[in-house]
């Protein structure tokens, strides 16, 4: 199959391949060893060796400083949850603590990988007195022999272990689109990528969506539905994936792929949780009841409105968001049903996630990554995902600012302007793109993946013969 070359059809592509010999001609054959797969690859393990050097100013202090880990943006959840949430003594994921660290505030998939990052790393250092460090008191730990030491190093083998996820979403998204392996080039590139990848575990769902985008174009709805329930074992977002593939399936009346899909998801889902959920049910529930009790909280509108004295109780943010989002799923079936060309499956999942985040309670810094490998595929043109990322990154500077206290509020004791600004900043550049891939799915002679094709009904992620 012809490979689309992004310096002959992409502008901002062309113009920046002047530095390295200029576009793609016709007689190009590329290099033998070097095929676009293997360059993207390539690009991806730099990104993740920069990332890790980005939080190279707060593993160098021992993730003690306080401030330094805001004004250096090196801010990362793995360290401080190694004695926050009971791994430095091996307490299993989800058990009940009897009172001694507060629940799990994650799914079980990431608990779970956290637990085993934890034990690799007391076996690189040495075998702990586990017995000693559960009868002392929490904030004792710390100064046990070996805990300061095990905390530090659990962060790079976290970052080690996160590694071939990362490479996996970039092998996915290389092969979703088939003849356009160039289109994950934008994920492994991405500046997004190097500076949240490592805030938290949330690479563990990305390589999950992209997996599911992969199998879905490769004619296998039930691994595409076994990827979305292992994402959602990690973060609830994969799961509106589901919502792509109904509309699609709808439009072209293809029943069985969608059960397929949706039985995949639930029994992968099911797999991973129910053992949780009968040896741990209320360690199981927190992640849920957390996330149904907080307020208004980082990067959401709700903050700004918040910040502008129009503060909401949790009760009303979750009723809002809930029936705003619901009215989203609506408006993008609408789209679906009626858009001149079935919409591509990574549009319609980006619309959808676009309008969960908008209304969320809260954008934390890695966030971005959820939207990242949808957005690749679903606007393949290096100049809207710029825009989009530099709102992004604007943003991913000021949250760091905030929790600092370096802006407004720590001079004045007033609201934050600053933040909120930032906040309204990165919202404006996600509506931006979900506007032009709106545009691409009702024009769709607009859409890159199409255009390249020179057929407007192409969709390089249906197999053959179901289009």
């Amino acid at each position: 199959m012809e490979v689309v070359h992004p310096t002959v059809e992409d502008p901002v592509a062309r113009a920046a391949s002047e530095g390295i010999g200029g576009p793609s001609g016709r007689h190009s054959r590329g290099h033998r060893w070097w095929t676009p797969v293997r360059v993207v690859l390539a690009v991806a393990c730099v990104a993740w060796l920069l990332a890790m050097v980005q939080k190279a100013p707060c593993a160098a202090d021992g993730w003690n400083g306080e401030n330094a880990r805001y004004a250096q943006m090196c801010y990362s959840d793995v360290p401080y949850l190694y004695t926050g949430r009971g791994f430095a003594e091996l307490q299993v994921p989800f058990a009940d603590s009897d009172g001694r660290y507060e629940g799990l505030e994650y799914p079980v998939l990431i608990g779970w990988f956290a637990y085993g990052a934890s034990w690799l790393t007391q076996q690189l250092v040495g075998e702990a007195d586990l017995e000693r460090r559960r009868a002392a008191p929490v904030d004792e730990l710390s100064s046990f022999p070996g805990v300061e030491e095990e905390r530090r190093l659990s962060f790079v083998v976290t970052a080690i272990l996160l590694a071939p996820f990362v490479l996996l979403a970039a092998w996915f998204l290389a092969g979703a689109h088939r003849g356009r392996p160039w289109d994950a080039l934008p994920f492994a590139a991405a500046p997004t990528l190097v500076v949240a990848g490592l805030v938290n575990w949330d690479v563990i769902a990305v390589a999950c969506v992209a997996g599911a985008f992969w199998a879905w174009s490769r004619g296998s709805p039930l691994l595409a539905g076994v990827m979305v329930g292992l994402g959602t074992a990690a973060k609830l977002y994969p799961l509106f994936l589901l919502g792509a593939f109904l509309v699609v399936g709808l439009r072209r009346r293809s029943w069985r792929p969608l059960a397929l899909a949706f039985g995949g998801a639930l029994a992968s889902w099911l797999a991973v949780n129910l053992p949780v959920m009968l040896y741990g049910w209320e360690g199981w529930r927190v992640f849920w009841s957390f996330n149904a009790d907080r307020g208004p909280d980082l990067g959401s509108l709700w903050l700004v409105a918040a910040h502008a004295g129009h503060a909401a109780s949790a009760d009303t943010v979750n009723l809002v968001s809930w029936v705003v989002f619901l009215a989203v799923c609506a408006a993008v079936l609408v789209l679906g049903l009626t858009a001149p060309q079935v919409p591509r499956v990574a549009q319609l999942a980006f619309l959808v996630l676009v309008g969960f985040l908008l209304v969320n309670k809260v954008y934390s810094p890695q966030y971005v990554l959820w939207l990242l490998p949808v957005a690749v595929l679903a606007r393949p043109r290096w100049r809207d995902l710029l825009i989009w990322q530099a709102g992004e990154l604007f943003y991913f500077a000021m949250v760091w600012m905030y929790l600092g206290q370096y802006t407004a509020s720590a001079t004045t004791g007033g609201q934050d302007l600053a933040y909120s600004v930032a906040i309204v900043v990165r919202v404006a550049a996600e509506l931006y793109l979900a506007a032009v891939v709106v545009r691409d799915v009702l024009r769709p002679w607009r859409d890159p993946v199409r255009l390249s094709a020179g057929d407007l009904t192409h969709d390089p992620m249906t197999p053959v013969g179901r289009r």
